[in-house]
């Protein structure tokens, strides 16, 4: 097969910089900490980070308010600390990728100031504004979507909160302003980008009002109280109606071939990701976005043999029409805004053996895989119980919007709030069992609370002693990916599909095939696969298992364990 990109056999791993590593000791993570921390990024075996925003900000929205794109957050450091960073990380052969938002600016940021300051400014366009409000839409996260400046007497548009006016990108000067902002970096040698909310960069031309019965914090309440199915399918009707005019219009394809042929001028290549989960953003397989997040993978209660398989089926199947070339799968189960895949996946009996089996299938799926920050020591939410704790403005505002406008008991609220805001899967990266996880010294307030489940174990410093832990797992299974032509860049090949115990597939390249066993059932099963074409009049030899197994090599008839995964090289006679 032709050589393939570093981006396609690489594990990623997303560093939420603010709660990743603190190196000065204030309570907030930084580029020094992360520095420090980068052997043991090698250690653990990832060949890239995803950099969470890290740009001058006012953190409304946790840095995806930026105000200056050019820049650093002076509480992550200084631009030479990203240097610093960036030069250290690619020593040490992991390549850098940072998140690009392409849909708004903060209400702080230089340009809007301008824009807002008068109708005659040069910036006058470079946003969305309206004498009033043309419709009923929402923002995604607090309320009306339109909000009114004095200054120039009229409203503007912002799909996320109002701290973060929507760019005007049928202006051409606002799509240069941005591409200079990107070739800032990739001149400083990045390897590329995380592309945010790309779906909301265009609206409905023709500013169609939704037709939801509510706004946005009774549909969350509606959401949160629906039980029986015909409330639930109601629900999820409601949530599409209301933003299916704000979101996945025309236009956006033309700008992604822009910046993908900005990337392609410079060497190394460069490549983007965007968080989105329509293939269509891939273009033709060659002239728009390089991998594109399998996000519906994500989407159920519990990951089970059956969904995943539904999955692979239909991912696989689109990317290989792609018109030009095939699309190269991409393939996560947690990230920044979503919660914890331990907590999130887990059955309450036996979430430490399921989080195991959901880390082997995200690293033995064909196609790039991401890691988030302090999966690999089974980091779980943390569920506040002080609002003044909460950090995540959309949980703040969700809050006082139903205790006031809803007459939610404030215990209730602050219950509600507790599971419905980030803030409970960005907690500080629990590095030791010392005060405060070692993330910050004793005595310092972080900025978001610790989990305390640091002093259980749950923690890098413990993990890195104890063979059996979650850490020295993940480390294994990097390893025996990164020494696999099949893993790494395999076809894959389902087997036995009818199974919903258990789900089994082959990664076959040019000169290895192997057998993937993931049982999600507390049972131990016995299965036979020496009919299977691929393995028929072959043995196999254990790579990788989560059970005690003796080595050497055995027939394709043999017991798997309850919950056990298991990765066998086949072997021809």
């Amino acid at each position: 097969m032709s050589a393939l990109k570093w981006w396609q056999t690489a594990v990623f791993y997303q560093i939420y910089p603010r709660s990743f590593a603190d190196g000065n000791g204030d309570g907030i993570g930084d580029f020094k900490g992360a520095t420090e921390k980068l052997d043991y990024l090698a250690s653990l075996g990832v060949d890239a980070v995803w950099l969470s925003p890290h740009f001058p900000s006012p953190n409304w929205d946790c840095g995806y308010d930026i105000s200056d794109y050019c820049d650093v957050a002076p509480e992550y450091g200084t631009l030479d600390d990203f240097k610093t960073f960036l030069n250290e990380a690619h020593k040490r052969y992991i390549r850098v990728v940072l998140d690009l938002v392409l849909n708004h600016t903060s209400d702080e940021h230089a340009w809007f100031i301008e824009s807002k300051s008068s109708r005659d400014n040069p910036k006058a366009d470079w946003y969305v504004w309206v004498d009033t409000p043309p419709n009923n839409w929402q923002s995604c996260f607090d309320g009306e979507a339109w909000t009114y400046a004095p200054e120039r007497n009229q409203y503007y548009y912002h799909y996320f909160m109002k701290q973060q006016p929507d760019l005007n990108w049928h202006n051409p000067e606002v799509k240069k302003a941005m591409w200079d902002a990107a070739r800032f970096w990739l001149d400083m040698g990045v390897d590329g980008f995380r592309l945010d909310a790309i779906g909301t960069i265009f609206e409905d031309p023709q500013l169609t009002p939704h037709t939801v019965p509510m706004n946005l914090a009774e549909l969350r309440r509606f959401s949160e109280l629906a039980k029986t199915p015909k409330e639930i399918k109601l629900k999820d009707k409601y949530w599409f109606e209301m933003f299916k005019h704000q979101y996945g219009k025309p236009g956006v394809h033309d700008l992604m071939k822009e910046l993908r042929a900005i990337l392609d001028e410079y060497e190394g290549d460069r490549m983007l990701v965007g968080e989105d989960d329509d293939i269509a953003y891939m273009g033709n397989g060659k002239d728009e976005l390089h991998l594109i997040f399998n996000f519906p993978l994500m989407r159920t209660e519990r990951i089970t043999p059956a969904h995943i398989r539904k999955n692979q089926k239909e991912r696989l199947g689109a990317l290989e029409n792609l018109p030009a070339e095939k699309g190269w799968p991409c393939n996560t189960l947690g990230n920044h805004d979503c919660s914890r895949i331990h907590t999130r996946y887990g059955d309450k009996i036996h979430d430490a053996e399921l989080a195991r089996l959901n880390a082997a299938l995200v690293l033995t799926l064909k196609g790039t895989a991401f890691l988030y920050n302090g999966e690999e020591i089974g980091m779980t939410d943390h569920m506040l119980s002080d609002i003044s704790h909460v950090k995540d403005t959309m949980g703040s505002w969700y809050y006082h919007t139903i205790v006031t406008e809803m007459g939610v008991h404030p215990e209730e609220a602050m219950l509600r709030t507790a599971e419905m805001t980030r803030d409970k899967n960005r907690t500080p990266m629990q590095w030791s069992n010392n005060p405060n996880a070692g993330f910050s010294p004793s005595g310092v307030n972080t900025w978001l609370p610790v989990n305390p489940n640091y002093k259980d174990g749950i923690n890098v410093h413990d993990q890195e002693k104890n063979p059996s832990s979650l850490l020295q797992y993940y480390k294994h299974l990097l390893r025996v990916r990164k020494n696999s032509s099949a893993l790494k860049y395999g076809e894959y090949l389902p087997l036995l599909n009818t199974s919903k115990e258990y789900f089994s597939f082959l990664r076959q390249s040019d000169n290895q095939t192997i057998l993937v066993v993931l049982n999600y059932s507390e049972k131990v099963l016995e299965l036979d696969f020496s009919r299977t074409k691929e393995i028929k009049d072959s043995k196999l030899r254990i790579l990788f298992t989560s059970a005690e197994r003796r080595g050497g090599s055995f027939a394709p008839n043999f017991k798997v364990g309850a919950f056990e995964v298991f990765i066998a090289e086949v072997e021809r006679e």
